[in-house]
């Protein structure tokens, strides 16, 4: 069985990419922080950041892929393959 590929339109991949590259350049501030031997409470202000960001961005794939590719399956049995395959891989994220 050929697994489903979500094409995202350009402007939504630009947005994706653009927060991709917050959320790395957050993670290479951690680097330069513990280079720089911060403090730890700041250093854990940057992690909750990161983590926040990393949570919207998850939300956003999810609200995507809910809407584009469930929603609009080819068939029923399909629609119900992907939203067992979503619920699998949130019940790790969750975790």
């Amino acid at each position: 069985m050929k697994k489903h590929t979500h094409v995202h339109p350009p402007a939504e991949k630009r947005a994706l990419q653009i927060r991709l590259r917050k959320i790395a350049g957050q993670i290479a501030a951690i680097e330069r922080m513990l280079d720089e031997d911060s403090d730890c409470p700041d250093v854990l202000t940057q992690v909750v950041s990161v983590r926040k960001a990393l949570k919207s961005f998850a939300q956003v794939i999810i609200h995507q892929h809910t809407k584009e590719c469930i929603e609009h399956a080819s068939n029923p049995k399909e629609s119900q393959r992907m939203l067992r395959e979503l619920l699998m891989v949130l019940e790790r994220y969750v975790d």
